[in-house]
């Protein structure tokens, strides 16, 4: 048996109906952009695994550090004890943060990231004596799969197997055009009822509802809404972070800044799980206190990874360079000429860029499941010619790796106008 058929044997694979998935190729190596099967097929990862890996596969300035890190200290508890990596990933954060942040709670993933937040706005007000037990975010929002992020996304079939387990959650329009009057009407008469302890959402990008993106200006207004109301704003840059949308945070196009951020994904260019929210004064004075019971009493076993910290710093350095802030704009000029040339195409609704991400949603007749038909037939289009993309039910997205190729990136704008031509 290959590595194919013997991985069916006995894992279980995330969103994924086994029943009715084909095997799944064998990735034995990668390089930059590049992937590699068992069988000597290769593959351009134009999403860049998930959106973690910006500075390509197999990066040796990424590894160096890694392998230095693992030959000084690997790990040690974060509870009771501290480290150099801790301290220097600290401080090259605060450095590019936006200024109101001033504390970092570290985790593993996306997913726990935004639980940190929602746990910390519920028991700031706890330990005040003020009940806030709700939460509000956008319509069709993914903020991840542990069960506080869970409530806060919005797609049902994610969800629809705990509803009644779940936070109470109450949903807003997400303020697209047509949307931001009804989306700032909504927040205000929520706020004012003085119940919600946080609104939580990904900035300018909703990244696994297709790519839907909105204008700062409208992002900004609503922050100053809840801040008025005593209502924490939670930023969800897991997506979103590390120079995709052509700034270091999509934060940065804002004027009112968040009470607090989530990041994991790119934070170790995809070579560690790792991922840290940060917060306002504010907010961490909520738990200074004499009563040890006011204290945050979460964690991770892997809380701080020294290696995943050294993986970090390493990548936040790459992404600093000349070099990474020049091939960011590269790919979004060349994706502003492919948008130019591909939405006339008669089977292309609407298209979007911002910074590296481009995205493009087919006409159908009738709405598109988000694994439907149409998605399954695209994604395996794809495969076969050679690209790793994953189309959410009639949205196809590229969201590269910083170091793609001009060549490889008109291969993947070249395979997107014949997937058309099958659909």
């Amino acid at each position: 048996m290959n590595l194919s058929q013997r991985d069916k044997l006995y894992n279980w694979h995330p969103y994924t109906q086994h029943k009715t998935a084909q095997d799944f190729p064998a990735i034995v190596k990668a390089q930059g952009t590049l992937l590699w099967d068992e069988n000597g097929k290769e593959y351009i990862d134009a999403i860049a695994s998930w959106w973690v890996n910006p500075y390509g596969h197999s990066n040796k300035f990424i590894a160096d550090a890694i392998y230095k890190q693992l030959t000084t200290l690997e790990h040690v508890l974060f509870g009771g004890f501290t480290h150099e990596p801790a301290v220097l990933l600290a401080e090259k954060l605060m450095k590019i943060l936006p200024s109101n942040q001033k504390k970092i709670f570290y985790s593993d993933n996306g997913s726990t990231a935004v639980e940190v937040g929602i746990k910390v706005a519920m028991q700031y007000f706890f330990n005040k004596g003020i009940k806030k037990t709700k939460i509000i975010a956008f319509e069709n929002a993914f903020h991840g799969d542990t069960f506080a992020a869970m409530a806060a996304s919005g797609i049902s079939f994610f969800t629809e197997a705990f509803q009644g387990s779940l936070l109470e959650v109450i949903r807003i329009p997400v303020p697209i055009s047509g949307q931001e009057e009804s989306a700032i009407q909504t927040l205000k008469k929520l706020v004012a009822t003085n119940e919600f302890a946080a609104f939580i959402f990904e900035p300018l990008v909703q990244g696994a509802a297709g790519m839907v993106m909105y204008e700062a200006k409208f992002l900004d207004e609503m922050i100053v809404i809840c801040h008025q109301n005593n209502v924490f704003t939670i930023a969800d840059e897991v997506m979103t972070g590390f120079g995709k949308t052509g700034k270091t945070f999509a934060t940065d196009y804002l004027e009112n800044k968040p009470s607090m951020m989530c990041l994991s994904k790119a934070l170790t260019g995809g070579t560690i799980p790792m991922a840290l929210t940060t917060f306002t004064q504010e907010i961490f004075d909520g738990f200074y206190d004499d009563d040890t019971n006011k204290a945050l009493f979460h964690g991770h076993t892997f809380t701080a990874n020294p290696t995943g910290c050294a993986a970090a710093i390493a990548s936040i350095s790459l992404l600093q360079t000349n070099e990474m802030q020049d091939n960011i704009k590269v790919i979004n000029q060349s994706h502003i000429e492919f948008q130019n040339i591909i939405k006339n195409h008669p089977k292309v609704a609407t298209t979007r860029v911002l910074g590296v991400i481009f995205a493009l949603e087919i006409k159908v007749e009738t709405q598109e499941s988000y694994y439907g038909t149409l998605r399954n037939k695209l994604y395996n289009f794809f495969i076969e010619n050679g690209i790793l993309l994953r189309p959410v039910g009639n949205i196809i997205y590229i969201l590269p790796p910083y170091i793609i190729t001009k060549n490889q990136l008109e291969k993947v704008y070249a395979t997107i106008e014949k997937a058309l031509e099958i659909v």
